[in-house]
């Protein structure tokens, strides 16, 4: 297994306080519904995860927000704070707190709207916040191509720098490939609990906002 641990960090810019807050948040949340008895567990992620079955019936539509700091274990959280922790202050310092926190919940939103649309009889909690998480992985893939993103590689215990466009490219890639194996009637099933197009989802709008973000950005270089 490989494991993304740091990056080329932007110098200058907005300080990431939202980065780290969320990181926090998520870590805080998930402490707390570690604590809750079983029942009162299972309870708390039906009442705060996002069903999709009652999203497209109208109900509760609050848990589109909820869900993203609502995590199913341990591994599932460290691994998405992981990838939270690399990614996200770049974009941050370079969008600003007050943009980053519009881009980071409509870049959740998208992402359960994708995950809804493939399963929309679902009456399955989805939590996690690997839907934001990818559309800032989208994001930086469009804005930070060449950056140097440092990899663990766990089973040897040793790491190597590779370019942001061939890491990100190489897990969208993987993304899609399980995604489109999980609809396909012979294969459905495979990667069970898994919401692979909530990842491509939140990856395809942050790609989509990473894009806008650099054309507006040229525009006012243009007529400045």
């Amino acid at each position: 297994m490989i494991f993304p641990i740091g990056d080329e960090n932007v110098r200058g810019g907005y300080y990431p306080y939202l980065s780290y807050a969320f990181i926090a948040v998520n870590v805080l949340v998930f402490l707390y519904q570690f604590s809750l008895p079983t029942q009162e567990a299972t309870a708390f992620v039906n009442t705060y995860g996002s069903i999709p079955v009652e999203i497209i019936q109208g109900q509760d539509y609050f848990t589109l927000i909820t869900s993203m700091f609502l995590h199913g274990g341990w591994m599932h959280l460290i691994g998405n704070m992981l990838f939270l922790w690399v990614f996200a202050d770049n974009i941050e310092a370079t969008l600003g707190n007050f943009r980053f926190f519009l881009f980071y919940f409509s870049g959740g939103i998208a992402a359960s709207a994708a995950h809804i649309f493939f399963n929309m009889n679902s009456a399955i909690p989805c939590v996690g916040a690997s839907g934001a998480i990818s559309a800032v992985l989208g994001a930086y893939l469009v804005m930070f191509p060449k950056s140097k993103v440092k990899i663990l590689v766990v089973y040897f215990f040793r790491t190597f720098h590779l370019a942001a466009i061939w890491f990100l490219g190489l897990w969208i890639g993987q993304q899609l490939i399980s995604g489109i194996a999980a609809i396909v009637p012979s294969t459905a099933g495979s990667g069970a609990g898994v919401a692979w197009w909530a990842h491509i989802g939140g990856f395809v709008f942050g790609v989509l906002a990473g894009l806008l973000y650099k054309m507006t950005k040229h525009a006012e270089e243009e007529y400045a």
